[in-house]
């Protein structure tokens, strides 16, 4: 019998199954509100445990409308009424940061964003989930995993000067494509990880998720007790685990890299790109905002002028890390050299808050996601890199490869990169009852509702979500789809963030299901909780044609279209269960009555 993965051990059962658990943190932030709103509708009142809650005010802090100025009020009248001691207001910092002061090795911890899989850092099981599962979790204190299967990569080596942790994970995801890791752990084992430091196994972790994966983890080793002050032991990987997919990447061998416009897998050196005129550079947020990135950016800077009328924006992670950065200086060298400093938050990063950028902008950015319109304007195009690609590219006003050298590298993965597809006036995909998007992949959730909506409108509120939804792929579809039609789409369908607004909204619309060749893992699970049926079959996808009569039997586990029937794997019963109480909401309050 083969040994196990980390994924198996700390979920206490072999990959595939289906397990109920009690996590040890429950992480929401401003959407903590829609959540109370959907935790009522359960039937809530008083959560269940509070010691799991984990609450910060981070994406629009401080609040840029009085919209979500009472809603933040309405989160700390809930943060007092449940008498939860984990909470963090505005200026703390953002919540992935915040959370390496709670999580430890061994936790299971789920969180209402994507990229709660960067406490995986810490040893941590740490997985994204969306708003509707939170309020489940309030209520009940549980959740259902399926055991991921489980992803090896071995690190060799050490970076050389000018590559950092975040061309590490740029490397990867562009090896592995957006959803090379869907549904899956990723386990990062060798001698190399012995050089990475917290803060860069935080980058690498933060990333996961655009692969789509589940989580990704590093073991509990010297460099983390000296993080955490203490010497805990952790859940490691059998030496004999079996894994569904194993890489190595020699570390030694990595040149600075970036993800050009519009996908984070589009990766190319930064040699490839050099020269591309910038008008905004970013510096900060969940994936770089760590004293050491602004240390980095510094070095770079010091004693130096960015252009006349550039933007550099430096956003850091946490107050702690604000305060660290005065005190070292850092902060009057960026500012010295033409910087502009926001409070410690998610800033511009998901399209709400300051420094939007202008139309037709180019922004180089140590965020993580680069899709069109993610940081809150269609007509601008982001590039992704390290803190010191973006602030040597800052001080240039063009991309430029921050060992200051004339480089010829070429990024080694010639695979086709994905490509955003929005849906042309005059084209139409409606037929029989059918959307046809088929060719289509890495549909993603900004494109099926714009972040920059996110906090307006509540994801409870279907009505208000349907004027907006799929607005970004095709404008047709809201004011046309009607109860029982079928969506057929792509590879990688709901990629990007836990926004369940969609999920929502194709429930609301009484969507019967949707059909696909591959599926986001969280949009997955958003779709489950809202009982929309999620049917991943690539083979009726290949040979759906525009106009073919689709019939979806989900007792039999068959999908009929032109008269041929394909199958899929009916849904375990715990899962079925959701879906007959037509999703997670109806579902708690029938298992508490």
């Amino acid at each position: 019998m083969s040994g196990k993965t980390f994924a198996e051990k700390i979920l206490g059962a072999e990959c595939g199954s289906i397990v109920f658990k009690k996590p040890d943190i429950v992480l929401s932030h401003d959407n903590t509100a829609s959540i109370n709103a959907t935790f009522t509708k359960m039937g809530g009142d008083k959560v269940a445990f509070p010691e799991q809650l984990l609450i910060v005010l981070d994406h629009n802090a401080p609040p840029t409308n009085a919209k979500l100025a009472n809603d933040y009020q309405k989160i700390r009248d809930i943060v007092a009424k449940q008498g939860i001691k984990k909470f963090h207001d505005v200026g703390d910092g953002i919540c992935h940061q915040l959370m390496s002061l709670h999580a430890r090795p061994n936790m299971i911890i789920v969180g209402s964003d994507s990229h709660t899989c960067t406490a995986g850092a810490l040893n941590a099981f740490s997985a994204g989930i969306d708003r509707t599962e939170t309020a489940g979790l309030w209520k009940q204190g549980e959740t259902w995993f399926r055991v991921p299967e489980s992803v090896k990569i071995m690190l060799k080596g050490k970076l050389n000067p000018g590559v950092y942790a975040k061309d590490v994970a740029l490397w990867i995801i562009g090896m592995m494509g957006s959803d090379g890791a869907d549904y899956m752990s990723i386990e990062y084992h060798g001698e190399g990880v012995k050089t990475l430091s917290i803060a860069d196994r935080m980058t690498i972790a933060n990333l996961a998720s655009e692969m789509g994966a589940k989580n990704a983890v590093f073991p509990a080793d010297d460099v983390l007790w000296n993080f955490i002050g203490t010497k805990t032991e952790g859940t490691w990987a059998d030496a004999d685990a079996k894994y569904l997919k194993e890489f190595e990447v020699d570390l030694g061998k990595l040149f600075p890299v970036v993800a050009a416009p519009h996908h984070v897998d589009n990766v190319k050196a930064v040699s490839e790109v050099q020269g591309t005129k910038l008008n905004q550079a970013i510096v900060g947020t969940c994936t770089n905002g760590r004293i050491e990135d602004i240390r980095i950016a510094a070095a770079v800077l010091k004693g130096k002028k960015i252009p006349a009328g550039f933007q550099l924006l430096v956003i850091p992670a946490s107050m702690d890390i604000y305060k660290m950065a005065m005190q070292e200086g850092l902060v009057m060298d960026l500012l010295q050299a033409g910087a502009n400093f926001l409070s410690p938050s998610c800033g511009p990063c998901l399209g709400t808050g300051q420094g939007i950028p202008a139309d037709g902008y180019n922004v180089i950015s140590t965020a993580n996601r680069n899709f069109l319109g993610r940081m809150g304007n269609e007509k601008a195009s982001i590039y992704l890199a390290s803190p010191a690609t973006v602030a040597y590219s800052a001080l240039k006003g063009e991309i430029s490869d921050p060992r200051g050298i004339a480089a010829a590298d070429k990024f080694p993965y010639s695979k086709e990169q994905s490509h955003t597809v929005q849906v042309q006036q005059g084209d139409d995909r409606y037929a029989a009852g059918v959307w046809s998007y088929g060719d289509i992949d890495n549909m993603n959730t900004d494109q099926m509702f714009a972040g920059n909506l996110t906090y307006n409108i509540n994801s409870a509120e279907g009505d208000k979500i349907m004027p907006y939804l799929f607005k970004g792929l095709d404008e047709s579809f809201a004011e046309r789809v009607k109860a029982n039609d079928i969506v057929v789409a792509g590879l990688n369908f709901g990629c990007g963030s836990s926004r369940e607004h969609p999920a929502v909204g194709l429930s609301f619309a009484g969507v019967q299901a949707v059909i696909c060749k591959s599926v986001n893992r969280i949009f997955y699970r958003s779709a489950v909780n809202q009982g929309l049926p999620i049917l991943v079959v690539p083979e009726a996808v290949d040979n759906y044609k525009k106009g073919d009569a689709v019939e979806v039997d989900m007792a039999k586990g068959t999908i009929t279209i032109a008269g041929k029937a394909y199958t899929f794997n009916p849904l375990p019963d715990k899962l079925m269960n959701i879906f007959k109480a037509k999703g997670l909401v109806n579902y708690v309050k029938q298992a508490n009555n």
